[in-house]
């Protein structure tokens, strides 16, 4: 785990500089978990002189602990926050006193008055600067100790110099302080460092949750039959593990034993269970429902589908976490030229001019004041707040930092199946003809847990349970009458004379003594809204797929009832996210929307993702943003207003930038004094301001 990596630039200096060993075969850093995997050819000691050579460029690296992440990143946070509290309380209150000195220079205010005010904000800024900008200072100087430069250096020397020359201007009694625009510009960057750290925060807690559905313990089977608990990571291939009900399967392997039935919703999605019998492959992760099986066990650790799922999600979480928003990349182009500009301002001054250095630093001040990246820096959050707000109204929740400047960019969505574009309640359609056999049915139905079992117990509310009934795992519901024997399960045990269907659907079988079987057919209907939402999308000539880890049936008959063109079935996590990879490399911009376990790859994977409040957590962590509510309206709301929102930060950007090519040549021409440069440089803010509120227009 590396420490002090804040954004691209470090992890690119990090990867950089392991590139450059020739033994090294692999030097990857996830800005989001911080974890560093490092493997070269020679012997294991080589790898303490690899940290050495990336502590040497002022990045601490210490094993990789989960919980001590958790720790320091809270530590971190909590840090953060004082500093952001300490400057926001420290800004309000200069403010009140710069305000004064403002209007005082228009109503003839003295000159001991205006003195007095100055040593106020002086008292107020200059303990309060040295206590939050700590996060900064000690980065900077970490950098320069090391022999390079990061990003906080020139923002610790805009915080250094403004308040400095401040103070020199104050002991002179000089009419001019500029500590609002320093403790100001303090509170806007520690904003933006604690929403980047929570963001980071919020994308790891994804894995954490995943890593969490790997089993503690499992019961190793051995060969004179007794058993013995062990973890999973000591088993070895061919050795044979006893899962009882209820029990997380802790290995990837097969069933040697024993007939079930297998929560599969961390691989595959559905809600369904899938019948486990001697030869099934099973997963580590999913949940052994029904009853106690053998497994031989195939894979373990690091090797299980559920580890690979994890490893998809890092993967997807680095690429996120080299997005870097626009504003970003402007203001890391300009600011390196700014702050040399102000240095040859200050030269020029001085040498060429022959001006006194206090004139010539006052300049370079002006310089240092009038591009303060305040505009910049809220040309893409104010718009950001202001969509966010408008969207939290429609119940759409952001989570991402850079969700919006990528939603504007979708031509492709991706939706999921069940839960998704459907209900994900399971609904009889088929077999309540005949209120008799259905009372029968649901009385059975009640003594079971199975979703097809409730299912059917809902249609008929009033059925009371039947005693005595025998559950078989895999199969069905028995019950022996005085008739004879009742079944409710699947075709094939309960009505094995019925010839298959090509397209079953989702179904249960009633067999009477002396009746003929019956037929109860189930759907997950889709969202009241599906189909007006695909259109609409497809209205935008935006391109719609279906991407289901469901069979082939329903979701072709989903896929032609909603309109969907392009649909794939039985897609597998890895599947789900080979696929999206695919449109990637042809170009296309997709947004995926799903809220199943099995999804949370793909939602890491996508160009941006969506997912609705009644996904599972995992889901909810990963998708950039979260809907409520039954309809998918807000699918298609997002999009437009991430499009007004791209519209409005271009036009901001403009703006800012705009302002500075034509105030930075004045200042250099000392036609701008730091006062000047102030109001300038909060008027610009104002203006950005202005314009994101027009969002709200509508």
């Amino acid at each position: 785990m590396v420490e002090g990596v804040h954004c691209g630039g470090c992890v690119r200096r990090i990867e950089r500089a392991l590139g450059a060993e020739p033994d090294v075969r692999t030097g990857r850093l996830n800005l989001t978990t911080r974890r560093l995997t490092l493997a070269w050819e020679g012997p294991p000691s080589r790898g303490n002189e690899l940290v050495a050579k990336i502590e040497g460029l002022g990045y601490p690296v210490v094993p990789f602990d989960p919980e001590s992440l958790a720790v320091t990143d809270n530590r971190t946070e909590r840090d953060l926050l004082r500093c952001m509290a300490v400057a926001g309380f420290a800004a309000s209150n200069v403010m009140l006193l710069a305000v004064s000195v403002w209007a005082g220079h228009f109503s003839g205010m003295g000159d001991a008055t205006r003195d007095f005010l100055h040593w106020m904000q002086a008292v107020i800024v200059l303990p309060s600067l040295a206590y939050a900008g700590r996060p900064f200072f000690r980065s900077a100087l970490t950098a320069l100790r090391a022999g390079h430069a990061n990003m906080d250096v020139p923002i610790s020397l805009a915080l250094v110099l403004a308040p400095a020359m401040s103070l020199l201007e104050t002991i002179q009694g000089g009419e001019h302080a500029y500590f609002d625009s320093a403790i100001m510009l303090l509170f806007f960057l520690l904003i933006g460092r604690y929403l980047d750290s929570r963001a980071r925060g919020v994308a790891r807690s994804a894995v954490e949750r995943l890593m969490t559905l790997r089993a503690t313990a499992v019961t190793l089977l051995l060969p004179d039959g007794q058993t013995r608990s062990c973890r999973p990571e000591q088993l070895e291939a061919g050795q044979t593990v006893l899962v009882a009900v209820g029990e997380r399967i802790g290995v990837d392997g097969a069933v040697r034993a024993g007939e079930s039935e297998v929560d599969t919703s961390a691989i595959t999605g559905e809600t369904l269970p899938a019948v486990a019998t001697p030869g099934t492959r099973v997963f580590a992760g999913t949940i052994n429902l029904a009853a106690p099986i053998e497994i031989t066990v195939r894979s373990v650790g690091e090797g299980t589908l559920l580890a690979e799922i994890v490893k998809l999600m890092e993967l997807a979480e680095q690429k996120r976490g080299r997005f870097v928003a626009l504003a970003d990349r402007i203001a890391r182009a300009y600011s390196p030229v700014v702050h040399l500009l102000a240095a040859l301002t200050f030269l020029g001054w001085w040498l060429a001019m022959g001006a006194a250095w206090q004139v010539a630093l006052l300049n370079a001040v002006a310089v240092l004041i009038i591009t303060c990246p305040c505009a910049l820096g809220l040309a893409v959050p104010a718009v950001q707040v202001l969509a966010s707000g408008r969207l939290m109204r429609r119940g759409v929740l952001l989570k991402s930092a850079t969700a919006l400047e990528r939603l504007a960019e979708v031509d492709t969505v991706v939706f999921d199946k069940t839960g998704t574009l459907t209900e994900g309640d399971l609904v009889l359609v088929e077999g309540n003809d005949e209120p008799d056999l259905l009372a029968q049915a649901a009385s059975v139905a009640r003594s079971s847990r199975h979703p097809l079992a409730r299912a059917l117990a809902r249609a008929c509310p009033g059925a009371r349970a039947a005693a005595g009934v025998e559950e078989l795992p895999g199969l069905g519901l028995r019950l022996t009458t005085e008739a004879g024997e009742l079944r409710l399960g699947r075709r094939s045990w309960a009505a094995p004379g019925i010839a298959d269907d090509t397209n079953p659907g989702t179904e249960l079988w009633l067999s009477l003594p002396g009746r003929a079987p019956h037929r109860f057919a189930f759907r997950d209907s889709p969202r009241a809204d599906a189909a007006t939402t695909i259109r609409a999308l497809q209205a935008r000539g935006i391109e719609v797929q279906l991407l289901s880890g469901d069979r082939p049936g329903p979701v072709e008959a989903l896929a032609a009832e909603l309109g969907i063109r392009a649909w794939h079935a039985s897609c597998r996590p890895d599947e789900k996210v080979a696929h999206l990879a695919d449109l990637a490399v042809a170009g296309r911009k997709v947004m995926m929307v799903g809220d199943g376990l099995n999804d949370a790859p793909a939602l890491a994977a996508a160009h941006v993702s969506l997912s609705p409040s009644t996904a599972v957590d995992i889901s909810q962590t990963a998708a950039d943003a979260v809907f409520q509510g039954r309809l998918l309206a807000p699918v298609v709301l997002i999009l437009e207003i991430a499009g007004q929102s791209r519209r409005l930060v271009k036009q901001n950007l403009g703006l800012a930038f705009g302002y500075n090519v034509l105030a930075v040549p004045l200042a250099v021409l000392g036609f701008v004094t730091p006062l000047i440069a102030a109001i300038c440089m909060s008027a610009s803010s104002l203006v950005v301001v202005g314009n994101s509120l027009r969002l709200n227009r509508k």
